[in-house]
Order: C-alpha cells, then structure tokens, then sequence
C-alpha cells in the first residue's frame, strides 16, 4: 500500500510528461482523462484499508534516508484521518475537472491539461507529506500550475490577478519559511540530537516543547502564510479576483482542493505545533472567522456577476471552517473537515455550472439570464441541489457541517461565549437570502433576451460531471458517519494531546519570568478541560443526541 500511495501521487505527473510527445488535441483531452481516472481508481484501496482506529500515527507511511545533507529532512508520505478525506477529494474531482473543460479550452491544450495534472500532484504531495519542508516544497508546487492557469487561459484581468495572487502567497509563505527553518533548528535541539529536522513525528511530540514567546511569533508567522490561502478576513481580496478571472478548471481546483491546503495546514501544523498560542489566539481566529462568514454573505448578496457571487460565498463558508478550528472539540473540528469537504463539492459544483453557462451565453452578468429553466431543465435541477447545498438545506451536506461547528463552537470551553454560534448562523440565513435570490433570477421569470431562447441544455458529458457530485452531495447529507468515521478518533486524539502538551508547556512556564504581554496573553493554569468534561458541560440529554450523530461505526 505504501508504493500505491506513491503511485497515486506522482502518476498525474507522469502524465504531464507524457503530454509533451502528444501532439492532437483530442488525444491530450483522452490522456489527461484516462491519467486522472487511473488516479481516482487506484486511491480507492487507499480509502478501503484505511484503519479508523489509528490514531497518532500516519498509515502507508513511506520513511525516505534525509537529503540534505546534514539536515534531518525526508521524503515522508502517509495518510491519517486528517488527511484521508482531503486526499480523496482530490483525486475524485479531477477527471471531473478535466471533464468540465473538454470544450471550453481550445489554445495549448497540451499546456493547459499538463497544468491540471501537476497541480493534482502537487495538491496530493500536500495532503500526504508528513515533513514539514516537504509539504512546503508540495505548497510551492503547486503554485506554479495555478499561476499558469490564471496567467494565460483566465479572462481580461488575468495578469493583474495572476501578479497579486502570487504576490498574497509568496508574502506569506515566504515568512513561514524563515518561521519554519526556526522551527527545525529548535527541533534539533531539544529532539534530535543537534539535527536540523522537520520529521513531522519529531516536531509534534511531547518532547518539542517551545517557550510560550517563541510560540507567539512562530504562531504569528504561520498563521499569517495560511491565513492568506484559506483565505480569512481581512487576508481575502485576492480570492474573487483569481475566482473570476480563472477559467472554470481553475475556479474548480481553487476552491475544492487549493482553499483546502490552508485549512488543512492549521489542524496538521498550526495548532499541533503551537498548542499554546492556538489556544490564547482561538478568540481571535474565531472572531475573524464570524466576520467572514457575515462579510463574505453580504457582499455576496450585492454582486452583479454570478461567479464573483460563488467565489465571496467560498469566503463566507470557510468562515464556518475557521470557527470549526480553533472551537477545540471534536464536535466541531470533525464538523470543519467535514465541511472542507462539502464546500469543495457543492461551490466546485456551482463554478462547473457558471461555466456552463457562460460557455452558452458568454456573459456571467445575473442581469443577461431570466427564465432559463425552460430551455435547460436538467441543469437547473442540478443547480437547484448544489444551491440547495450551498446553503445548508437538512438532507444535503451543506447543513451537516455547518450544525457540527455551530453546535461544537456554542459548547467551546475554549471560546467561552456561545455569541460567536449565534452570529455564526445568522450567515446561514444570509446565504439563503443570496443564493435563493441568485437562482431565482438567472433561473426563474420570463425570458427578457432573445439571445436566452436559443440556449440548449446540458449534454450527456456535462451530466455525467455532475452526477457524481451530486451523489455525494446526497449521501453525505443523509449518512454523513460514512464520512465523519475516517477523521474522528484523530481529530479526538490529536485534541487531547494538543490539551496535554499546552498544559505541560504552561506548567513549566509558570516558574519562568515572561514579558507583561505573555502574561497577559496566556493563561498559567491547565485550561483546557478533557473531552468528557467539555461535553459534560452542556445539557446532557442534548450532548448525548449530537454524540450520536457523528458517532463512528465500528
């Protein structure tokens, strides 16, 4: 399994290499099909012998000899519940990816399709890397495609939200960089005998335990390179730019798998490597979280252009996912992958369909549409349920994530005010107003343009797309513990050994001369209950109903 693994990883690859001796268009499109088909196909052992019960470890795990020369630094792969859904949801939504521009590309085809497929394996190193510097070089990787993607095959802005879409990210990873190199330095030292190391076994274990100071800045530095991808308030403004002006491949692998590295970063490294300062900084992201969530809804709600819609309501949902994070239970934390996930089906969905429809009408303006179900009635069913699920209907996956962080956030010891849940959901009545609105406009009323009588609708291609989605989307919102069963014992375990080893750190600093700040930022005394007292500590007959709806089926 460990040599599938890499297989899965580097077989997109391979097939951007082979890309370059193909000279006919078709052939290309056929190719990079096949490839990311394979891909799919053969990470499905991966998810079938997946172990719920490890926890603490990684599964498949590939241990390379380091490569730098005296630095502790490896080529790690493997799967936790972490990462196993992450992982799989790239591979499921590429060949739909490499599907939803069969038509739309006509200029360097080869180029482009080459594009789509190192970015996959980009996007896969990313999920699966369990050494710090190689999820960083796997981070890197995957910047270059996307750069390419909106660079020459995106709309008339494309170069200015090309240049600040990589200006945003290098920024911020760039100090990560210095942050991280920090990091394997103080690793060594107290773990390694003296050896620069980014073994993610090394520097996530009880033995690593950095001063609350260093803590802080290091926690800053971090926090900022993944506040930028995710991307939170006030850190968004490159997002609906780059949404827009990506083709819809692009938009599609921006929102499903690339928002994801960001979110995904912060459980794996943020809030494991700097247990104390995530937990002193949890009301902070929190509060940027609900800001997002209400910002990214009302500004949505005013847009003329039906992507820049979807691309504001991306920041809105991740909101939810922030507020998920730093709640530090595992009611919400499984609600936050879980609607990692979700966003990545339902939003992917929306931007597939937007490019649908902009493919036949060549405009996005909400304005230039009205009354289009009657000529496309299949696609408006289709947009119906991914609308439907963007907002969080009960029956669909939209609404089980969202509970989840609402519930676990409103019980949250760590937060300690149920108002950040409250304001929480006053998004989701938000986004109905929005997306209902939307729908009703482009799809519903009477035809006021000629140019929309002569639409036709969706082809058998373009079905065939979007049913898988649409099957998830469905199965998720009524089983979601076929899903949530992968991540909960590591989510609950990596929560109880963030508690234990915040607590340890505290212990010993209390004896230590801090700065006034530190002081004042960081609470001395164990402050995090264990799971069983946190959800003690609401109503018991309610604890034990949301128990049982994320409940993992051994």
């Amino acid at each position: 399994m460990e040599l599938l693994l890499n297989i899965v990883i580097y077989l997109p690859l391979f097939g951007a290499l082979l890309l370059l001796f193909i000279r006919r268009d078709e052939w290309v499109r056929w190719t990079s099909l096949l490839v990311t088909t394979a891909t799919f196909l053969l990470s499905l052992p991966l998810l079938f012998q997946f172990d719920i019960s490890i926890t603490g470890t990684a599964q498949y795990m590939t241990v390379g000899e380091p490569f730098l020369g005296d630095w502790d630094v490896k080529y790690m792969m493997g799967l936790d519940g972490l990462s196993m859904l992450l992982f799989m949801l790239t591979t499921f939504m590429a060949p739909i990816v490499v599907l939803s521009s069969w038509s739309s590309v006509t200029k360097h085809v080869a180029g482009f399709f080459s594009m789509l497929l190192i970015l996959q394996t980009g996007s896969l190193g990313v999920f699966a890397a369990l050494d710090l510097l190689m999820f960083y070089v796997f981070f890197e990787l995957t910047q270059i495609p996307m750069f390419f993607l909106i660079g020459i095959w995106g709309g008339e802005d494309r170069i200015y939200a090309t240049v600040k879409f990589f200006i945003y990210t290098l920024v911020g990873w760039l100090l990560m960089l210095v942050a991280l190199i920090y990091v394997g330095y103080a690793a060594g030292n107290m773990v390694n005998e003296g050896v620069f190391t980014t073994d993610w076994r090394l520097i996530t274990s009880p033995e690593f335990q950095l001063g609350l100071v260093e803590q802080t800045w290091l926690f800053l530095a971090f926090g900022f390179a993944f506040c930028i991808k995710i991307p939170i308030f006030p850190f968004h403004s490159w997002l609906p730019l780059a949404h827009t002006e990506a083709p819809t491949a692009g938009s599609v692998v921006l929102a499903a798998i690339a928002l994801k590295m960001g979110t995904y970063a912060v459980l794996r490294y943020l809030i494991p490597l700097f247990p104390n300062a995530a937990i002193a900084f949890a009301p902070m992201f929190a509060v940027l979280g609900v800001i997002g969530i209400i910002y990214g809804a009302l500004v949505a709600m005013v847009q003329k252009d039906v992507k820049k819609l979807v691309a504001y309501s991306s920041i809105s949902h991740l909101g939810f996912v922030v507020l998920g994070m730093f709640a530090f239970n595992t009611i919400a934390a499984q609600g936050a992958i879980i609607q990692m996930v979700n966003h990545g089906l339902s939003t992917g969905a929306l931007f597939i369909i937007v490019g649908m429809l902009y493919e036949r009408r060549h405009s996005r303006l909400i304005s230039d549409f009205g009354g289009v179900a009657k000529m496309m009635p299949v696609l408006t069913v289709m947009f119906m349920i991914a609308t439907l699920a963007s907002i969080g209907l009960p029956g669909l996956n939209g609404f089980v994530g969202e509970f989840l962080i609402l519930v676990g956030s409103f019980n949250s010891s760590v937060l300690g005010s149920y108002w950040y849940a409250v304001l929480a959901a006053v998004g989701v009545i938000l986004a109905a107003g929005y997306m209902l609105w939307m729908f009703q406009r482009v799809m519903f009323g009477s035809v006021t343009h000629e140019e929309n009588k002569k639409l036709t609708d969706i082809n058998a291609r373009e079905i065939a797309l979007l049913v898988p989605i649409m099957i998830l989307i469905v199965w998720i919102g009524i089983r979601p513990t076929d899903f949530t069963r992968f991540s909960e014992a590591q989510v609950t375990w990596m929560l109880e050994d963030t508690q234990n080893r915040a607590d340890a750190i505290a212990q010993q600093a209390a004896s230590d001369k801090l700065p006034s700040w530190a002081e004042k930022l960081y609470d001395l005394t164990p402050h995090l209950a264990s799971e069983s007292d946190k959800l003690a500590a609401g109503s018991d007959k309610n604890q034990e109903a949301i128990n049982q709806t994320i409940k993992t089926e051994h």
